[in-house]
């Protein structure tokens, strides 16, 4: 089950958009990316965005932008992109569109164009639209729209083509198949990273990847680890290490939302166990059979120390650099 901060509004989806913009549009809105001049800098205004969606419901977002970009033809136009993750139909979405579209335009005087791209698994939903009239007045937006399982029939191609983004939507459609299938969804992730470790492609993006795939396809905690040990064999021969990053990142992300479920549940006893088998078992991958001595200190730390020896894990080259010399020694 997905940890409470699944859906948290800043995502790895949320960096990679923000790092790989063009990219973005090229492949889920190909004829707005061919309207701007890539050759001028785009702008995030994030900041503003906030102020302007501070009061509209959040619902399940991944991310959402505000750029000021520059088209081929000397205009200028602010463009506003939601990215949704749904499990259902959500009625208040394109409410929520409209809404900063015109806020956006209220502000700027600007032309705004809103494009949306859904992650969800109904086939049939597809709010594009949003309108109403009253008294011979009538208001309607018409916004652009992408769906991911659009391109599920184009599952295998995605697989070799060289926009990023291709690779993210060939997991959100490889997590949906494996819904409840745990093996399944072990290696289709695995493919994925030993794909991704074999593309030409420069380290900050090649990370951006690892966690968008990281946070869309998880596993059940002994799958995770077995995934991280069969990572670090795979970059035996990889001129570029990325599994340092990518694993302490990931065990620091673990050990939090095992805390989050921790208080959200209100068992300490078992949120403290949970974290301490956890780090136990990276260590034991890393540094060999723990003594007793050292399995007794896991079990009786606290998770804010558990957390900061995990941050310690693939940097250490000794048991005692994670745990202290006094924590690390293994005899009397």
């Amino acid at each position: 089950m997905p940890a409470p901060s699944r859906h948290d509004y800043d995502t790895p989806w949320k960096d990679a958009l923000t790092r790989h913009f063009p990219d973005f549009l090229a492949f889920y809105f190909p004829a707005a990316h061919a309207a701007i001049d890539w050759a001028q800098p785009h702008i995030f205004l994030d900041q503003e965005l906030a102020q302007i969606s501070r009061d509209s419901a959040i619902g399940r977002r991944l991310a959402d932008k505000l750029a000021r970009v520059h088209l081929c033809n000397g205009d200028e136009q602010w463009v506003l992109l939601h990215l949704e993750v749904q499990a259902g139909r959500d009625g208040s979405l394109a409410e929520r569109v409209f809404t900063c579209n015109y806020r956006s335009y209220d502000r700027y005087r600007r032309p705004v164009a809103s494009l949306v791209l859904l992650a969800d698994r109904s086939p049939r939903w597809r709010p594009q639209r949003f309108a109403y009239s009253l008294f011979g007045s009538e208001m309607h937006l018409q916004f652009a729209l992408a769906k991911l399982l659009d391109y599920a029939p184009r599952l295998p191609g995605l697989l070799n083509e060289d926009n990023p983004f291709a690779l993210v939507t060939a997991a959100h459609l490889m997590a949906q198949r494996c819904r409840k299938q745990p093996l399944a969804a072990y290696a289709a992730k695995r493919y994925l990273i030993r794909l991704l470790y074999r593309r030409q492609w420069d380290r900050q993006r090649i990370m951006d990847l690892l966690l968008v795939i990281d946070w869309i396809l998880r596993l059940p905690a002994e799958l995770e680890l077995e995934l991280r040990s069969d990572i670090q064999e795979m970059e035996g021969g990889c001129a570029m290490p990325y599994v340092s990053s990518f694993e302490r990142i990931g065990l620091q992300i673990g050990l939090q939302q095992g805390l989050q479920e921790g208080r959200q549940k209100g068992l300490q006893e078992g949120r403290q166990e949970g974290q301490a088998e956890l780090l136990g078992r990276l260590l034991a991958r890393r540094f060999g059979v723990l003594p007793p001595a050292v399995q007794n200190r896991l079990q009786q730390a606290s998770a804010a120390q558990l957390l900061a020896w995990g941050e310690r894990v693939f940097d250490a080259a000794t048991l005692e650099d994670v745990l202290g010399r006094e924590e690390g020694k293994t005899t009397p």
